[in-house]
């Protein structure tokens, strides 16, 4: 038996009194998964990214493991929510307009404390304090410094168009725009290098693109280390009480810890490992987070029709962002039809040997997406569930 159909024998044990749809995490691989990615950190701790777990209780344990410290949260909504759920260091990694979030952030010492928000532009700090509300707390300020690789002087960019400020001086200006500005404390600078750590470098069937991946990667890799250390030592000028710089993903763990300024690493879609983290060539990982829809229909020879299953992950349409057909090995898509929202057709010979009722096992393209769309995680170890916990879906909240 082959481990893939070992994986499967077990996860239909442990379901076998659960009806399909359902999602699992297999907590041997998530904890694997969590190991390795504690190596390629090299002891420079792991900063949580939430949005690829979308589970309170997955999020605490992990970070009750040693090489994990804090979160990196995704609207100022769920960084409240999770400051009040006893989370005290929650990094909101992307800016928000939120005013009512402002006004109570800016209301509860414990609340400001806790969370950190994020800003790339002097009116971000005018939106903050206009919803005050006659909040009087400091707010903590990350600064966000655009990684992108620019060549040929500007008129080609690599990378994903986040922040504006690119260079040190545009950095070290708008900490000193936070530091005239009563109220508000500059403690960090992240920096997410996406077109690295977010990309694969070993795309099936495809050496030329492959190669060339690795090349613009080994470029930008050098560019950013020396860019990001000269902002850090423009922002330290301005801020010299700054408590982190964060960096890297699942993709560049080990090569953003080797960098001296960085002080933490931002990673979470590593856990799960979804499907768009096959093509990588610097880590591998064990699928920890499926989900299984239950066969409904029989229409022929090579043929079965499991129910939903169309559930695909933000980004670029096409078809990387489908999820994939994992257990049994050898399902495929109807080029046709794809994943369907209330169907979905199956083909290959092991569609022969499933029944009405049984469960395909399918990998989602990215991590905490498939949150969105179960309430409930069933929590496997070994050949048994040995927990349920809710989703944010679950406990009630869709932050986006």
């Amino acid at each position: 038996m082959t481990a893939r159909a070992a994986d499967r024998a077990r996860y239909d044990r442990a379901t076998a009194h659960l009806d399909a749809p359902l999602a699992i995490v297999d907590l041997d691989a998530f904890e694997a998964n969590a190991d390795d990615l504690v190596r390629r950190a090299g002891g420079k701790p792991i900063r949580v990214a939430s949005k690829s777990v979308r589970c309170r209780a997955l999020l605490e344990r992990v970070l009750a493991r040693d090489g994990f410290a804090g979160l990196m949260s995704f609207t100022l909504a769920e960084s409240l929510w999770l400051a009040r759920s006893g989370f005290d260091d929650v990094l909101l990694a992307y800016p928000s307009a939120d005013r009512a979030g402002f006004a109570e952030l800016t209301g509860d010492p414990k609340l400001a404390s806790a969370v950190t928000v994020m800003i790339d532009d002097p009116a971000q700090l005018r939106l903050i304090d206009e919803a005050r509300a006659g909040g009087r707390e400091v707010v903590r300020v990350c600064l966000e410094l655009d990684t992108s690789l620019k060549l040929f002087g500007g008129r080609v960019r690599v990378g994903a168009r986040r922040s504006p400020l690119h260079s040190p001086a545009q950095v070290a200006d708008l900490a000193r725009a936070v530091a005239r500005r009563p109220g508000f404390e500059v403690v960090g600078i992240m920096a997410y290098e996406g077109h690295i750590a977010g990309v694969g470098d070993s795309l099936a069937g495809r050496p030329l693109r492959s190669r060339a991946v690795r090349l613009m990667q080994a470029a930008a890799r050098r560019e950013l280390a020396e860019r990001r250390a000269e902002v850090v030592r423009a922002v330290r000028a301005v801020a010299p009480g700054l408590e982190f710089v964060n960096g890297g993903g699942t993709g560049s763990v080990q090569f953003t810890a080797a960098e001296d300024c960085v002080t933490e690493i931002g990673a979470g879609s590593g856990l799960y490992v979804p499907r768009l983290f096959d093509n990588y060539t610097s880590f591998s990982g064990r699928p920890a987070a499926l989900f299984a829809q239950p066969v409904v229909r029989r229409p022929g020879v090579g043929v079965v029709t499991v129910l939903g299953g169309g559930y695909p992950a933000s980004g670029a349409a096409g078809p990387d962002r489908l999820p994939v057909p994992y257990l049994p090995q050898g399902l495929r898509y109807d080029p046709q039809e794809g994943p369907g929202e209330v169907q979905t057709p199956l083909l290959g010979s092991p569609a022969d040997d499933l029944l009405l009722g049984d469960k395909v096992w399918f990998r989602h393209a990215k991590a905490g997406e498939l949150c969105e769309r179960f309430d409930t995680l069933h929590l496997v170890e070994g050949d048994a569930v040995t927990a349920t916990v809710p989703t944010y879906r679950g406990e009630g909240h869709t932050f986006l």
